[in-house]
């Protein structure tokens, strides 16, 4: 890799003198600020023994690789902020130098096009044809390009292209940094669209933290959230939606396919201009309101970011920009993604991690969010995407299968996201269990906050699948639920938007199927629908109950949404029926759908009741895998589950801190759609026994119904 200074470094350079007064008060406080983080740096270069290594001791045999990848971030990090003079939120500034801007009574747009020979603005302004007055300009000595306009040649609305020329070729294409990209209804065809309104959005919460005691994540889509039949949008959204999770108590939000996309039905995977909020939902001031209320709400917003592939498209996206397929790809074979067909960048290149990682800071800066949620992270690290690999032992992380580039390229994300925030919240997509991906940086880690647990639904579905109900194992539940390292923090979750798509099923889906549509008229359940509400109920709150990190739900699999997610195609007419979430459904009080939403609820509401449960060690307190019972405690929590579902047993016993204990939530209460066979107003006291008086001990003797699950919480009176 060349160490010469990029054009990446020289635009972020270039960047300092068109930012406003504000801005470059702000880069000399972090300049100081960055001092220190240097010098920290610096004495990491050479550390006896990195706390990822410390921590585990099968690690030591693989420190050389560990130690070396470390290094490598170090050296990429004083590569970029030429050896801390600056900092890496300084460099990542490219949104303030590339794309089209106002600059006092001129417009200037600027594009990285290295391959370029020529290029064009070409618009509504012109007639779509190339005029020498809108041509480009290469900025001297780099790969940039640059065009300077008067303030009347464009106005707000506009829309326009670049036609770009190479030896060879020619095309239109839209700039790789524009912010606002809209679609024509008719043609269907994408153009860039310019952006400046005359009314600047005006926020009015500024000093927002994200409350992650636990993170309780409510992971949704903004055009599928709604019960009508379309494409929704922020503000449907902002006004219906956010209510609603308001309510059920989460207080974190994880928006899917913000960054636009060509394909609706790609679920926003399939990114073509990363800088610019998909505008089939709405405007940019739009969406700053809904995170701007959703912030006023206590609500962290983080978003679903694509920077594991690229969508393969020329004319709307980067795929062949100035007649360069690999400007931002990588070259040969490893150019396109052999599962997902699209493109995989080159993050080996300082300027694919200039625009990578100013896409990082300009969603915060922008926008507000709070955060991001990496997707396809595992593909990212692999020069075998993970496609067919099996990780079955530490010497699947560090053999040289890995992609030091993207390990690089997702540390340094990591660390400017928490330089540009400390309380950012970053979490990975990650299913090979590459160890330190949630580890801070300075400890050997990639530096996320987070990692998905993404055993836990894969292990759901497997037991529902093949297992009879009756040869569900306690030991199982526990070791698949709680295996996780204990210096990486996860996201546990029962499902998500994976498991609702089409071709796929829900949980709910598995174990009630066609008995949704026909026996969830309350009064009219069936065996079918009951022990699918009884273990919906169950699944939830084991997953819930035994987090280290943060819980995830997908939007309306809290109350057992009812239909796959099939979004508009060829193939189903181009219809929006199964594109949508049917609130009205669990707002019908005549059917099962609130029992399963108002149990939510209150679940959460208890997780929320014990100070930084996720903190708290998972204490077992008894399980018979021949029983089906187990229980354990989380602070003054205990949690008490019977799996079988044919035995109810009378005074099941269990060792407990003498005491009187209060029932906090069972999930086989009426009101959450069980038969209330326990009167949990009733206190129980524990009953004394000799040998375990000496330890502060007594008996917990409770009638377990068959599977029914319960929290209590010893007395204070």
């Amino acid at each position: 890799m060349a160490t010469k200074k990029t054009d990446a470094s020289k635009a972020s350079k270039t960047t300092k003198s068109t930012s406003a007064k504000k801005t470059v008060v702000k880069k000399t406080c972090a300049k100081r600020a960055s001092a220190k983080k240097v010098d920290v740096l610096e004495e990491e270069k050479t550390p006896a023994v990195l706390r990822l290594i410390k921590n585990d001791k099968y690690l030591a045999e693989y420190a050389d690789a560990i130690n070396g990848r470390h290094q490598s971030a170090l050296n990429k990090i004083a590569e970029l902020t030429n050896s801390g003079a600056t900092t890496l939120s300084e460099f990542a500034t490219g949104y303030l130098y590339f794309g089209l801007h106002k600059n006092g009574k001129n417009w200037v747009i600027r594009e990285w096009a290295p391959n370029a020979t020529a290029i064009y603005l070409i618009g509504d302004f012109n007639g779509w044809k190339e005029d020498g007055h809108y041509a480009f300009k290469r900025v001297k000595d780099t790969g940039n390009w640059e065009l300077v306009l008067p303030e009347k040649a464009l106005k707000h609305g506009d829309l326009y292209k670049m036609s770009v020329h190479w030896e060879g070729g020619q095309g239109e294409r839209i700039p790789a940094w524009v912010r606002r990209v809209v679609q024509d209804d008719t043609t269907k065809i994408f153009s860039a669209q310019v952006w400046e309104p005359e009314q600047k959005y005006e926020w009015k919460n500024t000093k927002f933290r994200p409350n992650t005691s636990p993170l309780l994540i409510y992971e949704c889509h903004i055009g599928m959230g709604q019960d009508a039949e379309k494409v929704g949008t922020y503000e449907e959204f902002r006004v219906n939606v956010l209510p609603r999770i308001h309510k059920a108590g989460y207080n974190c939000i994880q928006i899917m396919a913000i960054q636009e996309h060509p394909y609706y039905g790609s679920f926003g995977y399939h990114v073509s201009s990363f800088f610019a909020a998909s505008s089939r939902f709405g405007t940019p001031e739009e969406l700053k309101a809904l995170i701007d209320e959703a912030h006023g709400l206590g609500i962290a917003v983080i978003m679903d970011i694509v920077h594991s592939h690229a969508v393969k498209n020329e004319v709307e996206g980067l795929g062949n920009l100035a007649g360069d397929p690999c400007q931002y790809f990588y070259q040969g074979d490893r150019r396109e993604h052999p599962a997902w067909d699209s493109l995989c960048f080159d993050y080996g290149k300082n300027e694919v991690l200039h625009f990578l990682l100013s896409n990082c800071k300009y969603w915060m800066d922008e926008f507000h969010f709070d955060g991001y949620r990496f997707d396809g992270v595992t593909s990212m690290l692999y020069y075998s995407h993970g496609l067919g690999q099996a990780f079955g032992g530490y010497g699947d992380y560090y053999n040289g299968s890995q992609d030091d580039n993207a390990i690089v390229y997702l540390t340094l994300a990591n660390c400017l996201i928490h330089q540009v925030n400390k309380k950012a919240i970053t979490i990975a997509e990650e299913v090979s269990g590459m160890p330190g991906l949630a580890a801070p940086f300075e400890a050997g880690g990639y530096g996320f906050n987070y990692r998905m647990a993404m055993n836990i639904p894969d292990y759901w579905i497997k037991i529902i699948k093949e297992w009879r109900d009756e040869d569900w194992k306690p030991s199982s539940l526990l070791w698949e639920t709680t295996n996780r390292r204990a210096d990486e923090k996860t996201i546990s979750y029962c499902e998500s938007h994976d498991q609702a798509l089409v071709g796929d099923k829900t949980i709910i889906f598995r174990l009630v199927d066609a008995d949704m549509y026909w026996h969830f008229k309350k009064g009219d359940e069936n065996f079918t629908v009951e022990r699918g509400i009884a273990l919906h109920k169950m699944i939830r709150l084991l997953t819930c109950s035994t987090i280290n990190g943060g819980y995830l739900n997908f939007m309306g699999n809290e109350f057992g949404h009812p239909e796959w997610i099939d979004f508009p195609r060829e193939g189903n007419g181009w219809s929006h029926k199964y594109a949508r979430r049917q609130w009205n459904l669990v707002d019908n009080k005549d059917l099962c759908f609130h029992f399963l939403g108002d149990f939510d609820r209150a679940m959460l509401k208890i997780i929320k009741s014990e100070k930084d449960i996720q903190k708290t060690n998972v204490t077992e307190i008894w399980h018979n895998d021949g029983d089906q019972v187990f229980a354990f405690q989380r602070g003054e929590l205990l949690f008490f589950f019977n799996f079988s579902p044919f035995r109810s047993y009378t005074d099941y016993g269990f060792m407990v801190k003498a005491g009187t204990y209060q029932y906090l939530l069972n999930t086989d209460d009426v009101k959450f759609g069980g038969k209330g066979f326990n009167d949990d107003t009733l206190k129980h006291l524990t009953i004394y026994d000799r040998d375990l008086a000496k330890d502060g001990k007594g008996w917990l003797k409770l009638y377990l119904p068959a599977r029914s699950a319960c929290v209590l919480k010893i007395s204070k009176d």
